[in-house]
This record gives C-alpha cells, sequence and structure tokens, in this order.
C-alpha cells in the first residue's frame, strides 16, 4: 500500500496537454538514425545489464528483444533507447544503450495504461457513436480521456468495461501510420473528430502527424504503444467527471473518465483496495460526515459552510496562531477592509497581473468607482506603514493579519475545502531593509516549519523554489537582474536550511520569487500550503521608504508569507491526515462524560462545569441509552477522552477514564485527570494511538 501512496499522483490537475495529447509531429519514436549500417561496421546495442550485443543490419527494438528471449518479447511494452522511452517498432541503426521496457518497469507500465485509453476511446466510439473524442493520456497511476458527451454513470461504465473487455479479447494489433498535416485535418474531420482537428491544426504547417490504427479503430497519437491489444492484463475504470477542454473554462466542458491498468491482477485489487481506503480519509467526505462543513448549491460553488465543530477547529487555529505571532515572533496586528477601488490594484498591478482571478464589483466604462473584494492584503498593510514615517531602526516591521480573500477559482478547480472561492489567511508582511532580507528570510521558514511541527504535519511537505519565467517577461515585473538577484537569496536560505527543494520556473508571484511549501491530497493532487516571497520591487509603485542613518530616503524590501496558509485548507488536510482523529488540542469537543443512569447525570454535569472551568470542551451524553451504546457512538465520533460515571465516581469525586490512545486507562481522580488534559492541551502533544479501537 505504502507504495502506491508515494507514487500516487493527481487525477484533478489539468496535465500540460502539449506533452500529453497524443499528437506528433515528425515523431522521434520510430526514428531511424543511418550511417553506422552504410558503412559497413557492426552495431553494438549495450543491454541494462552492461552486456553488448551486435548487429549487421537495422533491428527494430522488438526483433532485439525477440532475439534476446521469447518470453521477453513477449511481456515487451517499450524500449528505452539512451534514456528516452520510444515504441516497441523504432529501428535501431545505430550503436546506443537499449533496455527492453515490460508493465513491471514504470515507464513500461505508462505504455500498458496508455494503450489501455485508446480501448476506452473505441469501446466509448462502439457504445456511444455520437461521442466526440479529445485527449486520452496516461497518468501517474492510471490513465484518462476526454470526451465530448453526455457525463457517464457508474452503469455507462460498467457497459464500457465489458465492452473493452471484448477488444481486449480480439487481440487487435496497433499500426503506426503517419499523414502530412492537411491530409490528418481532413481525415480527422471526415471522421467528425473536431477536437481532434484543432490539436492538428496548432502543429506546423510541415509537420508529419501520426496515427494508431487499432483494428479499424484510428486514433491520432504520438505513442509509444503496445503491439497489440492483448498485452493488457488488468483493468478498471474507476470515475468520471467533468474537465474543460484544454483545462480553460471559456471552453466546452467534457466528460472525462479516469481508469487504471496493471500487470497482474493481484496489483489491481490491491490498488482498488487502497483506493476505497483513501476514500475513506478525503476530506470532502469525512468532513461532511463529521459535520465539520458543508456546501450548499444556492450559497454557490467554492464558499463552504464551516458547522459550529469545524469553527471551532478554525478558531482554535486562529487564537494560536494570532498569539504566537503577536507575543512570541515581534509581528503587530492589522485589521483592513475586504475591498477596495480599483486604483489600489492598479498601484500595486494586481489589476493588470491578476485581474482575471479577482472579483469585480461595477463596470469600467459605466461606474465612477470600480471597486473589487480583494485577493490578498499586502497593497491595504503597505499604507498601513506608509501612514507613519520610519527610520532604519524601525526595521523590521512585521505585520500580521488574518485575512479574509477572495479569489474567482475556475468551476472545474474547486474542492472540497482546498480550492474556494472565500478563504481565511495567516498572512503578513514584512517591511526590512536589505540587509536583514536572510535573516528575516529565514525567520518566516523557521515559524512555518514551527507551524508545521506542531500540527504533526512536518513530514508530509515537500519544498519548491518558485521562480520567473523568463519566456514570459511581461507577466512579471523587474528585468532579469532582478530576478536573478532575488532567486539567488531564495536559494541560498533553502540550501544553508538543509532541506531537499526542487526549482519551478513560471510559478513565482509577478513580482518575485518565492518558497512554497507543499503537500498533496490523499489522492495525490499537489498544493501550495504555506508560502514565503521576496519582494524587492513593489515599494516603488507605493513610493515606500525609510531613512537611512544618512538621512536618505530607502525603498525597503517586503517579504509576503504566511505561516500556516489558508485556515480551510490547514483543515482539510489535517482531516485527511489524521482521518479526523485529531490531536486533543484541535478537536471541537476533547471530552464526552458517559453518566451510566440518568441518577448520576447532575454528578455529569459537575465533571462537565470542571472540565469547562479549566479551558477543556466537553459535553454529557445524558440520552437514555445504555453504557456501551454511548461509548461506540464516542468512539464513532473520534473523540479524544470519554469519561464514564456513576456512583462509585460520585462517591470518590473521580471518573473513569477511556481513551482514542490507550483504552481503558482505569479510575483517576477528577483533578488529576484535569491536571493531565490540560497539560496535553497546553503543549500541544500529539498522542499516538497505542491500542486500535473499531470506529466504523
Amino acid at each position: 500500500m505504502q507504495s502506491f501512496e508515494r507514487s500516487l499522483g493527481t487525477r484533478l490537475k489539468i496535465e500540460n496537454f502539449q506533452s500529453q495529447v497524443c499528437v506528433c509531429a515528425a515523431s522521434t519514436n520510430l526514428t531511424c538514425v543511418k550511417g553506422r549500417a552504410e558503412m559497413g561496421s557492426k552495431m553494438k546495442i549495450t543491454l541494462r545489464d552492461g552486456a553488448v550485443k551486435e548487429y549487421d543490419s537495422p533491428k527494430s527494438v522488438w526483433e532485439i528483444a525477440a532475439d534476446l528471449s521469447e518470453g521477453l518479447a513477449r511481456a515487451a511494452c517499450a524500449g528505452e533507447i539512451d534514456g528516452q522511452v520510444v515504441d516497441l517498432r523504432t529501428v535501431v541503426e545505430e550503436d546506443c544503450s537499449l533496455n527492453i521496457l515490460t508493465a513491471n518497469d514504470p515507464e513500461g507500465l505508462r505504455v500498458v495504461r496508455h494503450t489501455c485509453s485508446h480501448v476506452l476511446a473505441e469501446a466509448v466510439k462502439r457504445i456511444f457513436p455520437q461521442a466526440k473524442l479529445a485527449i486520452g493520456p496516461a497518468i501517474d497511476n492510471g490513465y484518462y480521456y476526454d470526451f465530448e458527451h453526455e457525463p457517464f454513470s457508474r452503469e455507462d461504465l460498467d457497459k464500457l468495461e465489458a465492452e473493452m473487455k471484448k477488444i481486449i479479447k480480439e487481440g487487435k494489433k496497433l499500426e503506426r501510420f503517419t499523414l502530412p498535416r492537411e491530409e490528418a485535418i481532413k481525415l480527422m474531420e471526415e471522421k467528425g473528430e473536431p477536437y481532434k482537428a484543432e490539436l492538428i491544426r496548432d502543429l506546423p504547417e510541415d509537420a508529419e502527424i501520426s496515427f494508431y490504427d487499432q483494428g479499424g479503430f484510428v486514433d491520432l497519437c504520438a505513442g509509444p504503444h503496445l503491439m497489440s491489444t492483448k498485452g493488457i492484463k488488468a483493468f478498471k475504470l474507476t470515475s468520471s467527471s467533468g474537465a474543460y477542454w484544454r483545462g480553460k473554462s471559456e471552453n466546452t466542458m467534457l466528460q472525462r473518465i479516469y481508469g487504471t491498468a496493471f500487470n497482474k491482477k493481484e496489483e489491481l485489487n490491491e490498488y482498488l483496495v487502497y483506493l476505497e481506503n483513501i476514500k475513506l480519509r478525503d476530506h470532502n467526505r469525512l468532513g461532511r460526515e463529521m459535520e465539520l462543513f458543508t456546501t450548499v448549491d444556492v450559497i454557490g460553488q467554492g464558499l463552504p459552510l464551516l458547522m459550529p465543530r469545524g469553527a471551532k477547529m478554525v478558531q482554535t487555529m486562529q487564537r494560536w496562531i494570532e498569539d504566537l505571532e503577536d507575543n512570541e515572533w515581534g509581528y503587530v496586528r492589522t485589521k483592513t477592509p475586504f475591498m477596495a477601488k480599483s486604483d489600489l490594484y492598479r498601484i500595486s498591478g494586481h489589476w493588470d497581473h491578476y485581474k482575471e482571478g479577482m472579483f469585480v464589483l461595477g463596470e469600467e466604462e459605466k461606474d465612477k468607482e470600480v471597486f473589487a473584494l480583494r485577493p490578498m492584503t499586502c497593497p491595504f498593510q503597505y499604507y498601513v506603514y506608509k501612514a507613519t514615517q520610519h527610520s532604519y531602526r524601525d526595521l523590521p516591521l512585521r505585520y500580521g493579519e488574518t485575512s479574509t480573500l477572495f479569489r474567482n477559482e475556475d468551476s472545474g478547480e474547486m474542492h472540497g475545502l482546498t480550492r474556494v472561492r472565500q478563504f481565511t489567511i495567516s498572512e503578513g508582511h514584512l517591511i526590512i531593509r536589505p540587509d536583514q532580507a536572510g535573516e528575516e528570510l529565514k525567520r518566516c521558514l523557521d515559524l512555518a516549519v514551527y507551524c508545521l511541527t506542531t500540527l504533526g504535519l512536518q513530514d508530509e511537505v515537500t519544498y519548491r523554489l518558485s521562480k520567473w519565467d523568463p519566456d514570459n517577461r511581461e507577466k512579471y515585473l523587474g528585468d532579469e537582474e532582478y530576478w536573478e538577484s532575488t532567486q539567488s537569496k531564495i536559494r541560498e536560505i533553502l540550501v544553508n536550511y538543509g532541506v531537499p527543494f526542487t526549482e519551478a520556473d513560471g510559478e513565482a508571484a509577478f513580482y518575485g520569487p518565492k518558497i512554497d511549501i507543499q503537500a498533496k491530497n490523499v489522492y495525490g493532487k499537489e498544493d501550495t500550503m504555506i508560502t514565503i516571497q521576496l519582494d524587492c520591487a513593489i515599494a516603488e509603485n507605493f513610493d515606500m521608504y525609510y531613512i537611512d542613518q544618512n538621512g536618505d530616503k530607502v525603498r525597503p524590501y517586503i517579504i509576503h508569507r504566511t505561516s500556516m496558509g489558508c485556515y480551510e485548507r490547514t483543515l482539510a488536510w489535517l482531516i485527511e491526515k489524521y482521518e479526523g482523529k485529531f490531536p486533543t488540542w484541535l478537536c471541537p469537543e476533547q471530552v464526552r462524560v458517559l453518566p451510566i443512569s440518568d441518577k448520576y447525570e447532575n454528578y455529569a454535569e459537575k465533571v462537565k462545569a470542571e472540565l469547562r472551568k479549566n479551558g477543556v470542551l466537553a459535553e454529557v451524553d445524558n440520552r437514555s441509552e445504555k453504557i456501551g451504546f454511548k461509548i461506540r457512538e464516542a468512539r464513532l465520533a473520534r473523540l479524544p477522552y470519554m469519561l464514564v460515571v456513576g456512583q462509585q465516581e460520585e462517591a470518590d469525586a473521580a471518573v473513569s477514564v477511556r481513551s482514542r490512545f490507550a483504552g481503558d486507562e482505569g479510575v483517576k481522580p477528577l483533578g488529576e485527570f484535569i491536571d493531565q488534559i490540560c497539560k496535553e492541551i497546553r503543549t500541544k502533544e500529539i498522542r499516538r494511538e497505542e491500542v486500535k479501537e473499531e470506529t466504523k
């Protein structure tokens, strides 16, 4: 199971269709590199184990596999020539290193899944001939194919699976052929496939377009593919959902069918069990079941309602973060408006660089003043800074705010609490001198890591240096020198911090590079949880300055950062991480008092009152039910503690303690238990379960 969890990729993100779409222009998969055969010398093929095979004439990858072993040829899915995955049909004509890939290799299994997506497309065209084909790539743990069609039901998927089994049993050979661009467009138009024709039109006029003929079913594709559909051993269609054509909300909403395939039925069954298990951890299901949040159509997509339990958890985190920042990390708190005139966003650059992601109130052509809900707090806090003149001695100034923000997310991107249109964030902006940049960036990272560690999430994250895209310069403020300099500062911080990190072009904010702390949900979709951004440019736009030791005006640098990120997204993350069994300090109900009969309700209420007086979130279950039923209900609610009280407990001013962590902890004096749980809450201890109790 762990191998699945490590490799599970996003099924929801829009893949870069230019790399995944089944199109090639003069595909390299079947290129014959000439030269050695013409010189009359033998071609040397270095195999995976280091052995060298020599051939007098060109050979396809499949022919070489057959020469090595008939069994290997039967199992072969693709080849890897000098590190590049190629079709088995690829002809080799010069010295190279060659690996024969089977379904036991990740890239070989990817080829199986790619071919399975074509089998799915043929099945759809057989059962629903009016459907239009879009794209169908392999992804990390399976494949998908997009169609223009009505939404598919589970019954539709079952019918398609049965048809796919027929196609696989037929053992159709896959044959590759190419056409010039105009002939390729004509072929797709004649077949009534407008999306395929559109993809081909985007290619150069002199491109040669490749197709695969699957026993009469023809699909536009770059490959590589299996030699025959019989190479698909175990597959399953897992789900369907909507997806915009090319990932853009202004385009047609298509229907995406997800599936997966494995080399063996046992591997497939193990994966399907794993999928069922992660569905149980999906915050979108579990959070609703636990009554933490809900959504309502008439309120709107991406606008979740936090119910009392969820609101209590967010309140706990918010109070913790605010006290932590203000009392221990040197922040001062601001409170700024939820909206502003467009004038503010023009100065900040958001109007030019981010307007499509904002909720704009009014029309520029009609209204004297146009407002917009704020997508971030930074320009507001700049004016807090500008309200007073500052000297170099005043810096760094660290402004913190619990900010409610609004972003106009595409409807296809929204999911539960992780991607919403209104959210609240632990936002902050540090106004600093240039010489303070290194130390303050490190402190921001220290704070983020402290928050992650306290929440028990430090092992769930990865780090990324998000850089500008030099090929898209109009998107960013500043020149190449500015970006190289600021990116170097961020890189140095991460290197000195000693955490492994990746670098990603095009992920920076328009004003500066970022440290992005990333995490994946149960399905493998990655989101940014915490961000720390260095901005050396935007102070100029706002005429921000401080007076240095010489009495001169100097532009400050600005660090944009979050300490814990978005509260809603963090709540979703916590639900999935702990499967609803939160650390005691975060629980919306920490103790449930269970009287064994109604005769002991008064004592149960006294216990509850004493707990609440000490800041413990306690409730009493005074229903006329048997004590065993009440205990099971409390377990199902994933509560950390249950206190059973009866005649003996009342007489001794004690409680019988049952916990989620150790089961029956015995009878304890009430005062002793209160001291124990208050310490656990105060220190934010994360107790691990010592016994497994049934919660289903």
